[in-house]
């Protein structure tokens, strides 16, 4: 466990205090964190690495929108002071493909906010009068959903505000709840990433699915195979129905191997081949035919090249083609 989950006083304010915030969060920043943490679980061999982002969204009024989220990067490696630069230029970068949306706060992952988070907090004011926090919480999962409040993504969010207490002030946060506001796009988007998206991810799904498919017809094969051989050797006892069952499919397995079945699977097979062939040298043609078109242009002299040289190639005044020159 870090320092900054060991800070004694809270820097969040009881459940009693709520927060007028009406917050929509998209799947695509989830994805995004989801991600990200991963990323660096496995580049850094870390189990808790230091994760900071930025989020964009809209806001009108106290409604507001999370849609998308870009990486942070830090100056030092405890972790304290922003890379300014590099937000501003991702920040730029984003606002050309997306100019509808803006930088509206920023994400982490920790089991809490604490006062490192408010440290930061305050170098992202420059960018937004009240930006959000958004928590990925991945001890959450470990946690029965009792004590989770029902809470079904390990994800919280929180808005800054000041805390008047003993003629004192302090930055705190209120929890923000939320809901998960999908499109259609995203909906298909995420489906889509459910399912193993991506040609290499759905290309090793269906060799694992064809891979266990022919294990298990292997592992029933061997097991018919031995209760033939028992019958043969007076080790079980004979069932009359499975032998019929076992003697039709033996009959049906030479069908493949049929002479006719065999001609008509050469004549396809040919012809799948002569059409490639046939596509292959139609394409070598084409090349060919555009090299010698070059080749004739490069050999041509300056007169040739003018109007009446271009006549004359088209045949308008009788002469010879470019062709039957060439040749």
């Amino acid at each position: 466990m870090s320092a900054m989950d060991t800070d004694e006083v809270s820097v969040v304010l009881p459940p009693t205090t709520t927060s007028g915030l009406a917050l929509s969060l998209h799947p695509l920043p989830i994805l995004n964190i989801s991600e990200h943490l991963t990323r660096l679980k496995l580049q850094k061999n870390r189990t808790d690495p230091f994760v900071l982002g930025a989020l964009l969204g809209t806001q009108n009024g106290r409604e507001v929108e999370i849609v998308n989220t870009f990486e942070l990067a830090t100056v030092d490696d405890d972790h304290e002071r922003v890379d300014h630069d590099f937000l501003v230029s991702r920040r730029d970068q984003y606002k050309q493909v997306f100019p509808s949306l803006e930088f509206i706060g920023w994400y982490t992952v920790a089991s809490k906010p604490t006062q490192h988070h408010i440290n930061l907090q305050e170098q992202f004011t420059g960018y937004c009068s009240n930006p959000l926090l958004l928590i990925l919480q991945p001890n959450l999962a470990l946690v029965s959903s009792a004590d989770v409040n029902a809470q079904t993504l390990p994800l919280k969010a929180y808005e800054p505000t000041i805390e008047l207490k003993e003629r004192k002030s302090r930055s705190v946060y209120i929890e923000v709840p939320y809901n998960v506001e999908t499109g259609e796009a995203e909906r298909i988007a995420v489906d889509w990433t459910a399912r193993g998206g991506g040609s290499g991810t759905s290309l090793e799904s269906h060799l694992q699915t064809q891979r266990s498919a022919v294990k298990m017809l292997h592992e029933r094969i061997l097991v018919l195979i031995k209760y033939v051989t028992d019958v043969i050797a007076g080790q079980a006892r004979p069932d009359h129905s499975v032998l019929r069952s076992l003697t039709a499919l033996l009959a049906s397995l030479p069908a493949s191997e049929n002479k006719h079945f065999r001609e008509e699977f050469d004549t396809e097979y040919e012809d799948v081949q002569l059409t490639a062939y046939l596509s292959a040298l139609t394409k070598s043609t084409n090349i060919l035919n555009d090299l010698v078109d070059k080749h004739i242009v490069l050999t041509m002299s300056k007169d040739e090249r003018g109007p009446t040289g271009a006549r004359r190639r088209m045949g308008r005044q009788g002469g010879p083609s470019d062709w039957d020159r060439f040749h």
